[in-house]
């Protein structure tokens, strides 16, 4: 009698068959994954557990197969797709075993013959919202009185990489967006992103306090000149180049707000005059004279501005021959030192225009013998020191319009490089404007606002400011630090109103009080001085002229009536 199978034993013959019923339902569910799987559901499975076990093994064999076929033949695209740019010939002199080298927005860049000896980090950060847009951080009207008031944010942020996250860098890379000839392409958002990622990557994760770093940009175009200095590149290699930056300065810009929606300087709580400003560094101001002697009656009035401020400052005039030998003695007493120049002509001017010669102005990054040069136009009177301007960078400015910065009182920093830079672009960079402020705002897209009380325009957009700003106009002590007139200057019109008045386009520039100031001014200096602001017979007669116009057009403010005292008109 033959013994009954045992019941382990059913039990494991059972699973045998459960396991080849799973197999073959399995390859059912997922024919579609292969061609294997597809062979085996499309017949009828009659197999032994032995034959089904050879089977799937194979089919799972297969499938490997054609996954790692698959992933090398993706990876063979995506390097076929990444670019390699030969490293330049110089990095062999600056690159050293165990350097980490940072490298920022190189996505899609072959960065292969990077990793030898070297320690790659790669900085992540989240580029910035192509709905932010370059208004967005250089606003036309910007509120200073209320910002000044409240503290909150008015500027949209930048996303930066968690910076505290990465490790010291000995030497940065950056791929720096290039959207020439694009019009408008030096204010593409992205492009001022990288550049701040790649300054506060410096700033932040150099070794040690007094640490330097070495970066690297891929670009078609140059870096910013505002953040990486003109003299601070030390090699450029076709799309390459490589700049050694002054940590300190750099480490100043990036402290400062990321476009004209905040103030670099708040004048809250604080007077500009009264903060201690010891003279440690070769530090100027400056004017010019570029195209006749017009504008030396201005000139002799603003260096008398500026020392009654108390100033130690040096006070630097730029002129040419083309100002009389009487006139430069004048200057020379009212306190400027001068400096001649060889006038420089503005390719897009018309002959004899005042625009002629404006970018003689680029004259001032000439003068490398001082550190940092405070501008300001000859047709500005400074009623308070603002010594204090000079801790601000290039290129610091009040605000003009829209994105632009108005070039009267501006912050720069001489450089032969950059005046060099300059030269070499004066005919493909279209000035909006015709003349130096249009050109300037085309290098220095990024720059910092000062509170437009340094630089106070005597203009009236509508007839609501008119009272508020004829109070600031003649407050004394004074409130404002320096008043910019537009329009007729004073002094060429008769002292007993402003002449603007006169002139039916050029009545929003008219103030008969802040006319008043600058006279009070003309009239404390030495009379040796005053004789330099005389009116010529043809002016006399353009006066006339226009008090006539003014007459016949009926003027309902009657400033042609107003009977003339000013003891020029007779002399």
């Amino acid at each position: 009698m033959k013994s009954l199978p045992s019941k382990a034993l059913i039990i494991k013959i059972n699973l045998v068959f459960l396991v080849c019923f799973l197999v073959a339902y399995s390859a059912l569910l997922h024919w579609q994954l292969s061609s294997v799987y597809h062979e085996y559901s499309t017949s009828p499975i009659r197999c032994t557990l032995c034959e089904c076990h050879h089977k799937v093994e194979a089919a799972g064999t297969k499938i490997n197969a054609l996954l790692e076929e698959s992933m090398v033949n993706e990876t063979k695209t995506i390097l076929k797709k990444m670019v390699k740019h030969k490293k330049p010939s110089f990095m062999k002199e600056i690159m050293g075993r165990g350097m980490k080298i940072g490298m920022v927005n190189l996505e899609g860049e072959d960065v292969s013959e990077w990793i030898v000896h070297v320690q790659i980090i790669t900085v992540q950060f989240q580029k910035v919202s192509e709905l932010l847009e370059w208004n967005d951080l250089f606003p036309g009207q910007v509120d200073e009185e209320l910002e000044e008031m409240d503290d909150r944010q008015t500027c949209p942020e930048i996303p930066m990489p968690a910076f505290y996250s990465y490790s010291y860098m000995d030497m940065i890379v950056v791929k720096l967006p290039c959207l020439y000839p694009q019009e408008g392409w030096r204010r593409d958002v992205f492009r001022l992103q990288v550049h701040l990622v790649a300054a506060n990557l410096a700033v932040k994760r150099r070794r040690g306090k007094n640490g330097k770093m070495k970066l690297i940009f891929l670009s078609k175009c140059r870096p910013m000149m505002e953040i990486f200095r003109c003299n601070e590149l030390k090699r450029r290699e076709g799309d390459w180049w490589y700049y050694e930056p002054n940590m300190v300065k750099l480490a100043q810009k990036v402290s400062l707000p990321i476009g004209s929606c905040k103030l670099a300087l708040s004048l809250k709580g604080k007077e500009i005059n009264e903060v201690s400003m010891k003279l440690t560094r070769r530090e100027a101001y400056a004017t010019i004279l570029h195209s006749s002697g017009t504008y030396v009656c201005g000139a002799i009035t603003l260096a008398q501005s500026l020392l009654l401020t108390g100033t130690k400052r040096d006070l630097i005039l730029l002129l040419d021959k083309s100002i009389s030998e009487p006139k430069r003695d004048t200057l020379i007493k009212a306190g400027w030192k001068l400096r001649f120049i060889k006038r420089i002509r503005n390719p897009r001017a018309e002959k004899d225009t005042y625009n002629e010669y404006n970018y003689s102005k680029f004259r001032l990054w000439q003068l490398t013998d001082y550190e940092k040069i405070i501008f300001i136009d000859a047709d500005i009177i400074v009623l308070r020191n603002i010594d204090l301007l000079f801790q601000f960078p290039q290129l610091s400015a009040t605000g003009n319009a829209g994105s632009i910065f108005n070039s009267g009182v501006m912050v720069i920093e001489p450089s032969n490089c950059t005046f060099n830079m300059f030269m070499q672009r004066t005919k493909d960079i279209i000035s909006y404007n015709g003349g130096d402020q249009g050109f300037l705002n085309e290098i220095f897209v990024w720059w910092h606002r000062l509170p437009r009380r340094v630089n106070y325009f005597k203009n009236f957009e509508n007839s609501n400011e008119v009272n508020a700003k004829n109070q600031l106009f003649e407050a004394d002590p004074p409130q404002l630090y320096a008043i910019h007139y537009l329009g007729l200057k004073p002094w060429v019109c008769y002292r007993d109103y402003d002449c603007n008045w006169d002139v039916g386009y050029l009545r929003v520039y008219a103030s008969d009080v802040a006319h008043k100031t600058w006279w009070k001014l003309h009239d404390a200096m030495d009379e040796k001085l005053q004789k330099f602001c005389g009116l010529t017979r043809q002016r006399k007669t353009e006066l006339y002229w226009s008090r006539k116009q003014a007459e016949e057009m009926g003027l309902k403010d009657e400033h042609w009536k107003i009977n003339i005292t000013d003891p020029r008109r007779f002399t």
